[in-house]
């Protein structure tokens, strides 16, 4: 029979070899949350630049996309990469061994735990194009503009951090789930606070071959092609979704794909192909079903624009326009859609101005998803204004805050209903950019664990 290691590679996973901080450093201010939150706040990352307080940091090995229009992009990266370099070389970043991390996340927001299993994924069962049937699908489109200076980055880089989380449609809690019950068995790596009062972390090292083959089997069940099919009535089984991460993934499989280029036509490299680290992503596996994983919209700020301009626009459409005392109540108005209006369709938006607020209402809409409707007048209007900005607002308050500002217009999106996203991607393909957001901005995987990925 087969090892358990490669049962879990002939479905797309490695175990990978983990590094961590080393003793004496502070986790509190080494865990930073995903580079690609509060992309227009910098204040944010100004205020915890300010708590880290020059400790090491993984808060040194990102790049927040808030700064990615600056004009030091070239040195930010150069000192992203050196820092790496450092902190191996110092052992600020410790080899752990070979095994995947549980991990139990708790925000401020959630009754229940987000539960998590920190893997390494194969890039070779992962496509992210719009009509992918690989193993490993994105659920949203690629933005291939975004990825270069990620690349960038990953190109000179020694070590990858995730913050990429990956679904697995697990209904009956067979992967993740049985691991947690065991917890008091594994070694407890970690157990701390995060910074910016965004919950607590704790996360158990598992490295056991029976876990292994526990781990194997359910996925291999979730796997079994006659399953999927009776389920989905397709061929083309989907294991993994990406779930947050999109560009970081794609950005692996960019440079995954250089790799082997350099190697075309060199003696033996096929076979160092074959287990070179690039080769490999790492990620963290979350159950759909999780108690702790909530499913929010993502919403819209635009900026540069006239409100009452892009208004006329889905008015002269159909859409009824509806003007109310406050944001607060135009958002309250989304969230409480009926189970019937949205059964029939219909597809409701608030939005919110300097001085005004209010409701966007489409009774026949085209589109089957909300957020399709509401993208399509994007794009159309910021086509023929090619001035106006737009950003993609994780959470209620920062839409709202955002929205207010003089010459911008935000976009309040209603809720996502997470029972049917399997369904959407297998018959549909990818979603329109940004549909959903796994929780708030606080909520967001923050990095801890590294990986190589360069040959030693």
């Amino acid at each position: 029979m087969a090892s358990a290691h490669a049962r879990l590679e002939r479905i797309g996973i490695s175990v990978p070899e983990l590094y961590l901080p080393g003793a004496g450093i502070d986790y509190r201010k080494w865990a930073v949350v995903a580079c690609d939150q509060y992309s227009s706040e910098r204040e944010y990352w100004e205020e915890l630049d300010r708590e880290v307080d020059g400790a090491p940091s993984t808060l040194r090995l990102i790049f927040p996309e808030c700064y990615l229009e600056d004009g030091d992009k070239d040195a930010r990266i150069a000192a992203i990469q050196k820092t790496m370099w450092d902190y191996l070389e110092k052992g600020i970043l410790v080899q752990k061994g070979q095994g995947f991390m549980l991990v139990e996340r708790t925000t401020p927001f959630e009754k229940k735990p987000r539960l998590g299993l920190v893997v390494a994924v194969d890039l070779e069962r992962y496509q992210y194009g719009k009509d992918s049937k690989s193993l490993i699908r994105p659920t949203e489109g690629t933005i291939v503009e975004r990825l270069p200076p990620r690349m960038a980055i990953r190109r000179g880089a020694p070590l990858e951090l995730p913050h990429i989380m990956i679904l697995i449609d697990d209904p009956a809690r067979t992967v993740i789930e049985p691991l947690y019950q065991k917890r008091q068995y594994f070694e407890r790596v970690y157990d701390f606070d995060l910074l910016k009062n965004s919950g607590h972390v704790r996360g158990w090292f598992i490295n056991e071959e029976p876990a292994f083959e526990q781990i194997a089997e359910a996925l291999e069940r979730l796997g079994d092609p006659e399953a999927f099919r009776a389920k989905y009535g397709e061929d083309e089984v989907l294991l993994f979704a990406v779930g947050d991460g999109n560009h970081s993934l794609a950005t692996a499989k960019a440079i995954w794909e250089e790799t082997k280029a350099s190697y075309a036509g060199r003696p033996g490299g096929e076979a160092m192909l074959a287990s070179h680290p690039a080769r490999y992503a790492l990620v963290e596996l979350v159950n759909l079903y999780d108690e702790g994983l909530p499913f929010h919209p993502i919403h819209r700020v635009l900026f540069n624009i006239e409100a009452q301009d892009f208004l006329r626009t889905p008015a002269e459409a159909g859409a009824e326009i509806q003007y109310v005392s406050d944001a607060a109540q135009a958002f309250a108005m989304v969230d409480a859609t009926g189970a019937g209006e949205a059964a029939s369709g219909v597809h409701r938006f608030a939005f919110v101005t300097e001085n005004r607020a209010g409701v966007i209402t489409f009774r026949e809409p085209k589109a089957r998803l909300a957020v399709a409707t509401i993208q399509e007048y994007i794009d159309a209007y910021r086509k023929g204004h090619p001035d106006v900005g737009i950003d993609y607002i994780h959470g209620t308050a920062s839409t709202e805050a955002l929205g207010r500002r003089k010459g911008n217009l935000g976009l309040y999106l209603p809720p996502v209903d997470k029972a049917s996203f399997f369904s959407v991607v297998v018959h549909d393909g990818v979603m329109p950019r940004k549909t959903f957001s796994m929780g708030e901005a606080p909520e967001k995987r923050f990095y801890i664990e590294a990986r190589k990925i360069v040959r030693e």
